[in-house]
């Protein structure tokens, strides 16, 4: 599906033959029209469409060609997985055509409302992926913290499993925002060749501070969730232990009783079997203080 816009008024609106062409999952005959009409590489083109890629930045003889990873939209149906996805922006001197398999937002925010030039929108397109990284780590935070909440309450694999995936989603996070830091290094070193102006050099600095700053933050989130990991299934442990303990009590504690009660009830002459008029509560007496003996044990033991 083709979109086109234009910028109007310092931003990017949607207009019939526009500069900018937005393609959603092109076609067979839309990739044919890119690789042979705007000589778009077949390879970088599939690798833009591909969510396991890797970001870079390569120069053809007509344009440039970025691919940089954005999260996916998160959805009731993906549970705790966060997932990325790639996106591929090639920038040509007077249009810039974009590239990508999902319909994800791309000129949304307040960052799109002062756009100066199809180089502008580049940068603020790879800032907007950071910022909505960085969304996403903070709610894998607050689902992790949820999670261990529940963990030293539950012994439940649920949980656990949460935690695994909410783990994998970190570690793509981190080879995504190295891959892109990656472009952007690149994008910095070759500003005069595509042509930046010194405003959007500046900005460009502050993309990589900011890109910096969110792997960071991915990679000490994943540290923690994996170095904490064999601790949270320690205390799983530790919770099924007490619990086993707790049944192994209460089991032996019937089975004393029951043990005097027994041997009283055996089919052969007892002393107290028709002389005693108490002798019922002769035997409850007995098996009381047998149980009483056990738990005295049982606590001087401090098992």
């Amino acid at each position: 599906m083709l979109k086109t816009y234009a910028i109007r008024d310092s931003r990017v609106v949607e207009t019939p033959g526009g500069p900018i062409s937005v393609y959603l999952a092109p076609d067979e005959a839309e990739r044919r029209f890119l690789v042979e009409s705007c000589r778009i590489d077949e390879h970088t083109l599939s690798s833009a469409l591909d969510p396991d890629e890797l970001a870079r930045l390569e120069f053809e003889p007509d344009h440039v060609a970025i691919i940089f990873k954005r999260p996916r939209n998160h959805s009731g149906q993906d549970g705790v997985m966060f997932k990325v996805a790639s996106c591929g922006v090639f920038l040509f001197r007077d249009r810039m055509i974009v590239v990508q398999a999902e319909d994800l937002p791309l000129f949304e925010g307040k960052q799109f409302l002062r756009i100066a030039s199809l180089p502008d929108i580049l940068l603020k397109m790879i800032n907007r992926s950071i910022f909505h990284f960085l969304e996403h780590l903070k709610i894998i935070n607050t689902i992790s913290t949820e999670l261990e909440q529940k963990i030293n309450q539950a012994m439940e694999n649920r949980q656990l499993i949460n935690l695994f995936g909410l783990e994998k989603s970190l570690v793509y996070y981190v080879a995504s925002l190295n891959s892109n830091g990656t472009v952007i290094d690149k994008l910095k070193l070759n500003s005069a060749k595509i042509g930046f102006s010194p405003e959007e050099v500046e900005f460009l600095d502050d993309i990589i501070i900011e890109n910096s700053q969110c792997n960071k933050q991915a990679e000490i989130y994943s540290n923690i969730l994996a170095g904490l990991m064999d601790a949270r299934v320690s205390i799983v442990s530790n919770n099924l232990n007490l619990l086993i303990k707790t049944l192994n009590i209460i089991t032996i504690a019937i089975m004393v009783p029951t043990l005097v009660v027994s041997i009283f009830s055996m089919n052969v002459s007892l002393p107290i079997r028709d002389t005693n008029p108490v002798s019922f509560w002769a035997i409850m007496a007995m098996a009381g203080a047998a149980l009483a003996v056990f738990m005295f044990f049982w606590w001087r033991k401090k098992w």
